[in-house]
This record gives structure tokens, sequence and C-alpha cells, in this order.
């Protein structure tokens, strides 16, 4: 079994209040949801209000596609993001 995380920080500039910051997390999180059918969540600095961790999450039996799923989900977040995407990260676990 594989494991693929995709982790994503990006910069909130101009943001004022978590309400906000929520809107644009929200949103991210739904396209990943429906376009790649990964599980994706807020996974730290929740009470930040200029910084957003957002982390997808796959499981498969074969580790390239769990990459090649992930790094499609980092290209359409890349093209489509309202905020600036800061770091990305892909982790593939075998276990």
């Amino acid at each position: 079994m594989v494991v693929g995380v995709l982790t994503l920080q990006f910069a909130l500039h101009g943001n004022d209040s978590l309400k906000g910051k929520r809107r644009v997390a929200q949103s991210l999180k739904r396209k990943l949801r429906n376009k790649f059918n990964v599980a994706a969540a807020e996974t730290a600095m929740q009470e930040s209000l200029d910084t957003l961790v957002l982390a997808a999450v796959t499981i498969s039996a074969d580790a390239t596609y769990a990459r090649g799923l992930l790094q499609k989900a980092l290209n359409m977040v890349v093209a489509t993001a309202e905020a600036e995407l800061v770091d990305d990260d892909i982790e593939i676990l075998t276990l």
C-alpha cells in the first residue's frame, strides 16, 4: 500500500480575517476533492491570518500513480489558486 501526501503552503496577502482564510481553504479543498478524489484538510497554522497550510492525501497500490495524481493536483492548484503558493511537497510513503 502506498500513501501519497501533497502539502501546500500559501501566503494570503491582505487577508484580515479567519473568515477570508476559510473561504480560500474551502474553495481549494473542494476543487481537490471533486477533481482528484483526494482527502484534503487544513493541517497547520489554523489561527494565522496570512498563512494557509493544506494537505491532500491519496492511497494507492502504485507509487507512480499516486505521485502522478498528486503532481496533477499541484499543477491545478498552481493554475487556479487565489493565494500565492509559497511551498509545496509531495511525499510517497510505502507501507
